[in-house]
């Protein structure tokens, strides 16, 4: 290999761009290092046209647990790290209130 010709190592603090990042809700906190994410959206029903409300759940890795019940936070897709946990913690965007955690509606 040529040394003239070699790519030149990123700068450490060039990071990848996150592609496909999700904010949504904490619900679950119970896990060691892992969360429970509801990302709710809008879809438009195919034939009607009417806009439903509805949600998905990612199990998020969350190395060393920031994020609380309630937090807002953005997720990022990653490699598979456990059978449904493919999805990382990017950051916290909004902290919960101690006590004052809203539910998010589930069927």
């Amino acid at each position: 290999m040529n040394p003239t010709t070699a790519q030149p190592a990123p700068a450490p603090d060039q990071r990848r761009s996150l592609i496909g990042t999700k904010v949504g809700v904490v619900t679950s906190d119970r896990r060691d290092k892992t969360r429970t994410v509801t990302v709710a959206y809008q879809t438009r029903h195919p034939k009607y046209g009417k806009y439903l409300k509805r949600w998905t759940r990612y199990h998020v890795h969350d190395p060393q647990n920031l994020s609380k019940m309630g937090d807002r936070v953005e997720i990022a897709n990653c490699r598979p790290i456990s059978k449904t946990k493919s999805w990382r913690l990017v950051r916290v965007l909004e902290s919960a209130v101690a006590g004052e955690a809203e539910p998010v509606a589930t069927p």
